[in-house]
């Protein structure tokens, strides 16, 4: 580690991100012991994390900043960078803050379901990427958190169930695209600066925007930002996402996703502050959010559903003060990012109080619970008056200077005018579904005279977060150093104002005053402003989207048709036309062909001579078993070619992938007719046209590409460089294991990947037995065994193949052999033993989930090993001690490789050699005690239907019986 700062310890600042992924690694076997407690220790987790940072916390608020870094690709200038500041810090607080409270809520609204460790997991997972992102000091581990953060609220919100597909397939591909687009920023940054560290870039100001690509950046990088916090017309995905649990909806909103992309504008504001197009885009965008998210937020009846659209609104309105740009736009855009945390969280624990309580959302069935749930009643005013910015609430103070910053906006004469209207009108609309909030759940006369208050422990965090919202507002002061620290570190020029309570009469003043005059009028005369509003007709993003991708995947689909076709000439005209236009172009562009012909060794026509027989014999056979076994013939003869050629490593894989080919192919081509059916005669003729003239094509393509090439300066160099810089002779697998391993890493993570998607595809759980109850109809006949034979020779054979395997492993870096070959023969093994006892299922120790994730962790684990002592990412090093017997890390990579391709063969036999009569098919329903519970049917017009927890109450048209406080 090379540690660089100028105050602090940076490694708090690892400490703090390792903390956050060992809770979340450990939430789900915490869960499964501690059942619903979980959220109490994950809380105090999250309060140590928060702790830890609490640290240096005297070293950022006198200015300086805590960093530390680790290279990670150097040949990149990359680095593993940490930096905590004020604006880190501020998010932190949030993060981790809120974090806390949503934590310790979701005990006694989740339950001891058994599904919940992944989501206290997932959870704690999102927390810790949400941490890196503010914490990140170099653009690509930027970019590298925001991505995460993306992944994880894509699986925090499918965790509704069916409910939750297309809403969670929304937010992944809106925000997606933003990451792609954050990317090239990215790349386009540190093509103009020269480096991706972040505090370099943002200090080179005067050469980012002399560069032509200055704007193309700025563009990029707001757009991101608003893909990420839901900005018109983007937006349409966050309403969605309330499917989620109501713990997710919350942190999502609160502190985590939507704000990161205030984060991302705020911490690149140095770059663009005070430049017209930058500021214009922002306002502009931001205020048509602010006012559209709270008119959507008035006409809607679910309380998750306002507080969805509200969500956008107040980002919004963050999003243009961030644009203005002035010390007192950004300082008000810091606080208020505070006070929508508290208030924002503390309204959607409430929302999930009130539908864990009453079964219903829809304003229109809640009333009168004022007078049954008073705390929770006082609760709700309290955040809710906070959010409508009146006073005494932080709010309140938070708006108030957000209205200063607003009418400092100067792209135009009039700007200033025109946001501080617009940002009045915003706030007068939010006022307005404040008081709806409150009103329609606990004003009226009471319907469920049955209900009372909820236990304590499932309202404090709501209350705690509420208070502070109360205590903040005159307390401001308490909150002025940290605050004005994080805007101090992203002015560009101008000294940061201190905050205040009261700062006497201003015009601000007097737009508070008409927020809420105008508020009042628009609730009290809430009925005819429901009937004028429902009767605006918007336009339904979210469909236009789903209209969009379903349009997207038709012409996938159009396009890909010919390729899914049985005829041949789809699968050869289009390969064969490629092949004559690159011909004709090389011919062109190279010297003729090659002078000699196509072999000079006696030895290859022989062979070439049976390949043809082989493929003709393809062509020719009726047999279904004879065209799978003459293909197979095709490729071991071509691995006898190989093997003539010298690539004895080429040859012995290519063997060993036609055996399990061909023992695969059998086990898939069982269920299809024994005898091919034989086409029309003009269509074999076509097909046989297209064949040799392809053939043809080929063997021209070959012979023009590859006849007279010598020895490339690329092979020059790994013959060699392979021993002296690897240890090991044998050139092939040195260049899969050290010099190309990332390569590597990713063919045998699309290896783990398909044996995952088999697992997916194909039903039951590996090794499970394959009996259960019949299905209705004539019983099936039995299964016949592999025979005595092939059992008695499998106990005699497996066992001297898993010898061979782990030979081949073990010698691989030196001789022909390695990780992937070692995996085919062990496969081999594995389907031999299988075919020989019927397919009775794997052992335990052969599961395909433990070996892809044992596959996975390996090689992974080898790379950032090599990370952690500062060489760059899957370098060789040499382990202690093990490295006497000759164990280094190529070895335990090549180890990581084999469990992948292992865990994708044992898949295929375990799943492939079921019994085509007596399994159950692909997509066939769970058992009844296994299957999800129906999503429950939300009021006319809500968006947002909830997951429901388990034992959740029953609809509100009929609520159950309450027998006490929890």
């Amino acid at each position: 580690m090379l540690p660089v700062g100028d105050g602090g310890d940076g490694v708090i600042l690892v400490l703090s991100l390792a903390a956050m992924l060992l809770l979340a690694a450990a939430a789900p076997p915490v869960h499964r012991r501690l059942g619903r407690t979980t959220g109490y220790v994950l809380a105090a987790g999250f309060a140590g994390v928060g702790g830890l940072l609490a640290t240096q916390v005297p070293t950022v608020l006198d200015g300086g900043a805590v960093t530390t870094s680790w290279q990670w690709m150097p040949s990149l200038q990359v680095s593993f960078s940490l930096r905590l500041d004020g604006l880190a810090g501020l998010f932190c607080l949030i993060v981790l803050g809120v974090g806390v409270l949503v934590m310790a809520y979701c005990p006694r609204y989740m339950g001891d379901s058994g599904r919940n460790g992944v989501v206290y997991g997932l959870l704690t997972l999102f927390a810790g990427t949400m941490l890196g992102l503010v914490l990140a000091a170099d653009l690509v581990l930027l970019y590298v958190f925001w991505e995460l953060t993306t992944i994880c609220s894509f699986f925090l919100i499918a965790t509704a169930g069916q409910v939750a597909v297309r809403p969670a397939r929304r937010a992944l591909l809106v925000t997606a695209a933003g990451g792609l687009a954050l990317l090239v920023a990215v790349v386009m940054l540190s093509v103009v600066v020269g480096t991706t560290d972040l505090a370099t870039v943002l200090a080179e100001r005067e050469r980012v925007l002399a560069s032509p690509l200055a704007w193309p950046i700025g563009g990029l990088i707001a757009f991101a930002a608003f893909t990420k916090s839901a900005q018109l017309p983007l937006h349409f995905w966050l309403p969605g996402a309330m499917v989620a649990m109501t713990p997710v909806s919350a942190y999502l909103h609160a502190a985590t996703m939507v704000k990161a992309g205030i984060y991302l504008l705020m911490r690149t504001t140095p770059l663009f502050a005070g430049q017209p197009a930058w500021s214009a885009l922002l306002i502009t965008v931001g205020l048509a959010s602010a006012v559209g998210g709270a008119f959507m937020a008035l006409r809607e009846h679910d309380l998750k559903a306002i507080l969805a659209q509200s969500t956008v609104s107040q980002l919004g309105l963050l999003i243009a003060v961030i644009g203005v740009g002035t010390p007192v736009a950004l300082a008000a855009a810091m606080l208020h990012t505070f006070a929508h945390a508290l208030f924002k969280a503390t309204l959607f624990m409430l929302v999930g109080v009130i539908d864990r309580e009453t079964g219903s959302r829809d304003i229109r069935e809640l009333s009168g619970l004022r007078r049954v749930m008073p705390v929770t009643a006082t609760v709700t005013a309290l955040a809710a008056l906070s959010m409508a910015g009146v006073p005494p609430m932080l709010g309140f103070v938070s708006k108030e200077y957000l209205f200063q910053g607003l009418l400092e906006a100067d792209v135009t004469s009039w700007s200033g005018v025109v946001a501080g209207a617009l940002g009045v009108t915003a706030s007068a609309l939010t006022f307005a579904y404040g008081m709806r909030i409150v009103h329609g759940a606990f004003g009226g006369p009471t319907r469920q005279p049955d209900l009372y208050e909820p236990s304590a422990a499932f309202l404090a965090p709501a209350a705690l977060a509420a208070l502070a919202g109360v205590v903040l507002g005159p307390g401001i002061d308490l909150l002025n150093p940290m605050v004005t620290r994080a805007a101090a570190d992203v002015v560009y020029a101008g000294a940061v104002p201190e905050f205040s309570f009261w700062h006497g009469l201003s015009p601000e003043v007097v737009m508070s005053a008409i927020t809420i005059a105008v508020g009042t009028v628009l609730f009290l005369r809430r009925d005819a402003v429901d009937r004028a509003l429902q009767r605006v007709r918007l336009p339904d993003g979210g469909a236009l989207f789903d209209r969009t991708h379903d349009a997207v995947l038709a012409l996938g689909t159009a396009v890909g048709r010919p390729d899914r076709s049985t005829d041949l000439t789809g699968h050869l005209a289009r390969p064969l036309i490629a092949l004559v236009v690159l011909g004709a172009v090389g011919t062109v562009a190279v010297d003729g062909l090659p002078s000699r012909g196509p072999t000079d060794r006696l030895l290859d026509w022989p062979v070439l001579a049976l390949l043809a027989l082989a493929v003709l014999g393809t062509v020719l056979t009726r047999s279904l078993l004879a065209a799978v076994g003459l293909v197979g013939v095709v490729g071991l003869v071509v691995a006898v070619w190989f093997l003539l050629a010298g690539a004895v490593d080429v040859a012995l894989t290519l063997l060993l992938v036609e055996v399990l080919t061909a023992v695969v192919a059998v086990l898939v081509l069982r269920r299809l007719p024994t005898r091919l059916r034989r086409a029309a005669a003009p269509r074999r003729a076509v097909a046989a046209a297209l064949g040799v003239a392809v053939g043809v094509a080929a063997a021209v393509a070959t012979l023009a590409l590859t006849g007279r090439r010598d020895l490339s300066g690329t092979g020059g160099y790994f013959l060699d460089a392979a021993e002296p810089e690897t240890g090991g002779t044998n050139v092939v697998n040195t260049i899969l294991v050290d010099f190309r391993g990332m390569d590597t890493l990713g063919e045998a993570i699309v290896l783990g990947a398909a044996a995952v998607g088999l697992l997916v595809l194909l039903g039951s759980e590996p090794g499970a037995p394959r009996s259960g109850t019949p299905p209705a109809g004539p019983t099936p006949a039995p299964r016949a065994d592999g025979g005595l034979v092939l059992q008695v020779a499998a106990q005699v054979l497996v066992p001297g193949m898993a010898v061979l395997s782990a030979y081949l492993l073990w010698r691989g870096h030196d001789e022909p052999g390695g990780g992937f070959i070692a995996a085919l023969v062990g496969g081999i093994a594995v389907g031999l033993h299988q075919v020989a006892h019927a397919f009775p299922g794997l052992p335990r120790y052969l599961r395909p989930a433990p070996l892809v994730g044992a596959g996975l962790l390996l090689a992974l684990g080898t790379g950032a090993a090599a990370a952690l002592q500062g060489r760059p990412f899957l370098t060789p090093f040499d382990i202690p001690v093990l490295g006497a017997v000759g164990i280094g890390s190529p070895l335990l990579f090549d180890l990581g490789v084999y469990l992948l391709v292992l865990a994708l063969l044992v898949t295929a036999f375990d799943r492939l050699g079921a019994d085509p009569a007596g399994s159950a098919p692909a997509g066939s329903a769970p058992a009844a005690e296994d299957a999800a519970p129906p999503a429950p049917s939300g009021p006319a017009g809500a968006q947002v239907p909830d997951h429901r927890p388990p034992a959740g109450r029953a609809a509100a048209a009929a609520p159950p019986t309450r027998r006490g406080p929890r």
